[in-house]
């Protein structure tokens, strides 16, 4: 679970990790159970590197500065989604308003929200898990 006391250090690590890999950070938002960034891509990288390589350098970096209080690990897959230029400001605009718009709805239910909007066939049983403590 991402903590409060220390997200914002988080996101600034992600970011950076992203960045180093020649990718633009765009947005970065978090609530306790995921998180949204929005990326430039490099086209030199797949989307699938850039996330294998922020997972796994983020948890390893929460667990050596003991984040918490048992050994963390991302959830395997993610999600990713494209959008249009004419689309950033809206796009950034949702993942700053993160902790107000999961108020309303669980990460779950918007998760398979998007992947109806974006017309994408899925498998209940491969979808990210709630997590447990």
């Amino acid at each position: 679970m991402l903590d409060e006391e220390w997200d914002n250090r988080l996101r600034l690590f992600i970011s950076a990790i992203i960045q180093n890999q020649g990718h633009k950070m765009l947005a970065i938002n978090n609530v306790t159970d995921h998180m949204h960034f929005f990326v430039g891509l490099n086209p030199n990288q797949s989307i699938s590197d850039m996330m294998r390589f922020a997972k796994q350098e983020s948890s390893l970096w929460i667990n050596k500065e003991g984040l918490t209080k048992r050994h963390f690990n991302w959830q395997d897959g993610y999600g990713a989604f494209s959008h249009s230029i004419s689309q950033i400001n809206q796009v950034v605009q949702y993942i700053h308003n993160q902790k107000e718009h999961h108020k309303k709805i669980t990460f779950l239910d918007e998760y398979k929200k998007l992947l109806r909007d974006f017309q994408i066939k899925y498998d209940e049983r491969y979808l990210f898990k709630l997590p447990s403590d």
